[in-house]
Formats: structure tokens, C-alpha cells, sequence
């Protein structure tokens, strides 16, 4: 019999809930193709609870991407794994965008979840080749970072498996930002930082290179800013948006109504939130607030 403690010890598994979560497919449709197909087969712990290992993973993102191209899945159950991938890099060559976006996002996932640097970085130049940095970042990073958990949550994701895939797009973030060229717009200037507190700089970093990519200045201070030092900044320098990203979820309503103090003594100035944040009243009422659900949000203010 399997002893699970030693397995969960000592390998890399997942449950079904998070199958669900990496590849999109709904956990009773998993267990109906295990079923009638044999797609897969779980492993059982000692109180028959299913568990999954990476090539198992793998194989499912790869029948994912199949099926957002158009197959069946009962022929894609007829297929070994070398057909599998086989199409996969078919669809790789596709002049359909929408098609090859879904097959690198589901490339990265797989990497990240088997700490693949070189695959990592091979698919991420692949991208950026196929599409620049700026569709790239939009079409294929963006969504990949949104659907682990990466973007908005470290709690998503393994911790070890979230800072593997941020250190690896944080430095592809700052090589990006640090090769635009310089802003030429002036009717916007953009304050980007992190509160007290917040550590997660991805969404920032993202939003410092959209903005620049569009023509405009940023100031970026990056983590952990003490709201008391907003006061400082705009002594001196005069901005009229200001961008943060709450993601822990620890304290938020205190620590935005602690920068609006700073904020609203400037009547020109916008505060732009985000992360795990709710649109509560508070923040309905107050004219320059604006609330981001998303990178479209961004880019309708630019």
C-alpha cells in the first residue's frame, strides 16, 4: 500500500482540485475521461483519495491546448504522447495567435510546475519571437501569471513553484522596461509603488513596462513604501497618477485610506488601485479613485 505521508514528503503531487485550477478542465470531467478513455491514471493514497504527478499534469495542459484547438477528446485519447506533443508544435507554427497563445501559456505552466529554467526561458524567447515583447507580455505572460495565482496571490501556487516562475519574469520584466525607449508624452506622469507590507512585484513591474511602452514616464519606487514618505515624493515631484497593488489582503482598508490622505491634498492627481482589493463603498465615493480588475483597465486611462 502507498504510505501518502511519505509521497507528499517526498515527490511533487497534485490533486485533482488543482488539475482543475492549471488546465482549465473541470475535476468531474477528469474523472469521467480517467473512466471511459483511460486519458490518465491516478495514483491512491491508503484512504483512495487520487493524486497526480507532473508528467501527468503535463499531459493533461497538452490535451487542454488540443482541445481549445479544436479536437475531440475522444481522438485525442486515441493518440500516444509522442502525437501529442507532435501536434502541439503544429500548433506552435499556426498563423492563428489565439491558438499558439493558449499552447505557450500551458508550455510555461508545465515548466514552472517541473522548475525548468532553460525550458522556461525557451519558451518565453519563443514568444517574444514570434509576437514582441509588448503582445507577448499582454497575450501570453499576462495570462499565465493571472491563471497560477502568480500575478495576485503568492498562496495560489507552491511558494517554491511562485518564486521560481518571479524571479525568472521579473528579470525578463527589467531587461524589457530597461531596453524602451524614453517617455515623449507629458500630459501623464505615473507614480508606480508598493505599499508597506507588500512584497509581490510582478503586476507593478507589468504596469511599469505597459506604461512606458505607450510613451509614458513612471516613477517607480518599488516595495514596501511607507505611505509617510508619499509626502516627500510629491514635494518634488509632481505626478498625476499614482499605482499600487495590494495583494496580501492584510490591513487594506487602512493602508489605501492612509494614502489618500496623501493623495487628496492634490487635486490633479489619480490614485489607481489594485490586487485583492474589493470596490467598496468608501472607495466608490471618493472621485479619484479608480479601481483596476484588470490590464484592460490600465490600458483605457493611457
Amino acid at each position: 500500500m502507498f504510505n501518502f505521508e511519505y509521497i507528499l514528503l517526498n515527490m511533487e503531487y497534485y490533486q485533482i482540485n488543482d488539475l482543475e485550477r492549471l488546465t482549465g478542465i473541470k475535476a468531474h470531467t477528469i474523472r469521467i475521461w480517467e473512466k471511459r478513455y483511460n486519458l490518465i491514471e491516478p495514483y491512491r493514497s491508503e484512504t483512495n483519495i487520487r493524486y497526480y504527478d507532473d508528467d501527468q499534469v503535463k499531459k493533461l495542459l497538452n490535451v487542454a491546448t488540443l482541445l481549445d484547438n479544436g479536437w475531440k477528446i475522444s481522438k485525442i485519447a486515441r493518440l500516444n504522447d509522442a502525437d501529442i506533443r507532435k501536434h502541439i508544435l503544429q500548433i506552435k507554427d499556426s498563423p492563428e495567435q489565439g491558438n499558439v497563445n493558449i499552447s505557450f501559456i500551458n508550455d510555461l505552466v508545465a515548466a514552472m510546475l517541473t522548475f525548468d529554467e532553460a525550458g522556461f526561458e525557451k519558451i518565453f524567447s519563443a514568444a517574444v519571437t514570434r509576437m514582441g515583447m509588448y503582445n507577448a507580455m499582454l497575450n501570453v505572460f499576462y495570462p499565465f501569471l493571472h491563471k497560477t495565482g502568480v500575478l495576485w496571490s503568492a498562496d495560489k501556487a507552491a511558494p517554491v513553484q511562485e518564486h521560481f516562475a518571479s524571479h525568472l519574469i521579473r528579470k525578463k520584466l527589467m531587461a524589457a522596461i530597461d531596453g524602451l525607449p524614453v517617455s515623449h508624452k507629458k500630459d501623464k506622469r505615473f507614480l508606480l509603488f508598493l505599499p508597506e507590507n507588500e512584497w509581490h512585484d510582478i503586476a507593478l513591474l507589468f504596469s511599469d513596462y505597459i506604461i512606458r511602452s505607450n510613451g509614458y514616464s513612471t516613477l517607480f519606487l518599488g516595495q514596501n513604501l511607507p505611505s509617510a514618505n508619499l509626502g516627500i515624493i510629491l514635494s518634488k515631484q509632481k505626478f498625476t497618477h499614482f499605482l499600487s497593488f495590494f495583494i496580501t489582503g492584510h490591513n487594506v482598508e487602512e493602508r489605501i485610506n492612509d494614502i489618500l490622505e496623501q493623495v487628496k491634498k492634490y487635486k490633479s492627481l489619480q490614485l489607481l488601485l489594485s490586487g485583492n482589493i474589493s470596490e467598496s463603498n468608501i472607495y466608490k465615493k471618493e472621485k479619484c479613485v479608480s479601481i483596476l480588475k484588470s490590464v484592460d483597465d490600465l490600458l483605457k486611462i493611457l
